[in-house]
């Protein structure tokens, strides 16, 4: 394996002596937007050098960065760079606005197109969307991190596709993980041989049977964990055991409805912090379900590594007409020391909602917790004491079995 740089590489060590060193450097950018200033409140950015410390910092979500653009278009003061500065301003779906610059691998995606195998001497056919949103420009900066050329594709017109990739001799693909398979599914009907041999993709779930196929095909088919907001945040390596967490992020795994870390290897949220000192998103709750992989990647890289995407953390679900939220559940873990875990389960009977809560203890009388369910979930429901451990770990604090059908 040859590394992009050497922070891939890094000791333990030397990882968490960096982190002292950039941690505090982020939150004096995020300090130094206005939005950002007035969510993180009266901080000393030096108190906070290692995960533990940053834990105690505020998440935030997604409907607060909606609501700060809302008040203060476009990017809601989270910016600690002044929006004539960036090369490029973005709208994604919400409408959600976003920046973005042209300099060096700004989007830190180089090093995912490196680890499959993109570089020098490679035209990159890039079918992410150009228009609007960031996608297209992202993979683009990434492939001029990595010496590769672009044909800027786009979306669509799958029989222009085959042509230019023909023509252009694109070796490598960049999108979603389906559209390659129409375009070489067009070019087959065509009579036309394409020599694309790897493909970065990202955008939506990257099925085994499609990745079979491309196997068969001879392409090499990696894919990414990114956002919009924070660029890269893991990405798969030839190992493909679970993804590396990027060098440019901080990555928490976080019980959802709360900011509170969750033991290696449970299902919860990612909260990512980004180390951009143009757009410092610190403690950004992405609303993703992943969970932490012991170990290095045995591809040698080593940072932490994630399994990958693994559902939706916001689980807000509406029972006999009031919605309850994982916060919701989360209050009601918090409220009893001897409480591991709760799950709320919405299900039917007859025609009315039935809500049961599982909750995880070595207690043995469900009376003593009725009063703190209907004082946290604003209803009643029947308790169920479950031991401890026998909750699924899939991240799931409200889980609906009804069936509409």
């Amino acid at each position: 394996m040859t590394p992009f740089d050497a922070l891939e590489i890094r000791s333990d060590e030397a990882r968490e002596s960096d982190l002292a060193r950039d941690l505090p450097r982020a939150l004096r950018a995020a300090l130094a937007a206005p939005g950002l200033a007035a969510h993180l409140g009266e901080i000393d950015p030096d108190a906070f050098t290692d995960l533990a410390s940053l834990a105690r910092l505020p998440v935030l979500r997604k409907s607060a960065l909606v609501a700060a653009q809302r008040a203060k278009p476009p990017f809601g003061g989270l910016n600690a760079t002044d929006l004539t500065a960036f090369e490029h301003v973005f709208q994604s779906p919400g409408p959600i606005y976003e920046p973005g610059r042209t300099g060096h691998d700004w989007w830190r995606l180089g090093r995912f197109l490196h680890a499959s195998g993109v570089g020098s001497g490679d035209v990159v056919q890039n079918c992410f969307s150009y228009h609007l949103v960031p996608a297209g420009m992202m993979f683009e900066n990434a492939a001029r991190a990595v010496g590769a050329t672009v044909l800027p594709a786009g979306t669509g017109q799958t029989e222009l596709q085959v042509i230019a990739a023909r023509d252009v001799g694109a070796s490598a693909y960049a999108g979603t993980p389906d559209f390659l398979k129409v375009i070489l599914e067009k070019a087959d009907a065509m009579g036309v041989t394409l020599g694309i041999t790897r493909a970065v993709v990202g955008g939506g779930a990257l099925f085994p049977s499609l990745r079979d196929f491309y196997t068969g095909r001879g392409i090499t088919c990696r894919q990414c964990y990114a956002t919009a907001d924070l660029g890269n945040i893991a990405y798969e390596t030839d190992a493909l055991e679970g993804m590396v967490v990027d060098e440019g992020v901080v990555v928490e795994i976080v019980r959802p409805g709360t900011g509170d870390p969750v033991p290696e290897g449970e299902v919860g949220e990612v909260v990512v912090t980004t180390l951009n000192p143009d757009y410092p998103l610190i403690r950004f709750a992405t609303g993703d379900l992943s969970a932490v992989m012991p170990g290095p990647s045995p591809c040698g890289r080593t940072n932490m590594r994630i399994k990958g995407w693994m559902g939706r953390a916001d689980q807000t679900t509406k029972i006999k007409g009031m919605f309850v939220r994982p916060e919701q559940v989360a209050a009601l873990v918090a409220h009893h020391d001897e409480i591991h875990r709760a799950r709320v389960i919405a299900s039917r009977a007859g025609e009315k909602d039935v809500m049961t809560v599982r909750i995880e203890t070595r207690a043995q009388n469900p009376a003593l917790y009725e009063a703190t369910v209907l004082s946290t979930l604003k209803l009643k429901g029947e308790v169920e004491l479950v031991p401890p451990g026998s909750l699924p770990n899939d991240g799931l604090v409200i889980e609906d079995l009804r069936r509409y059908d």
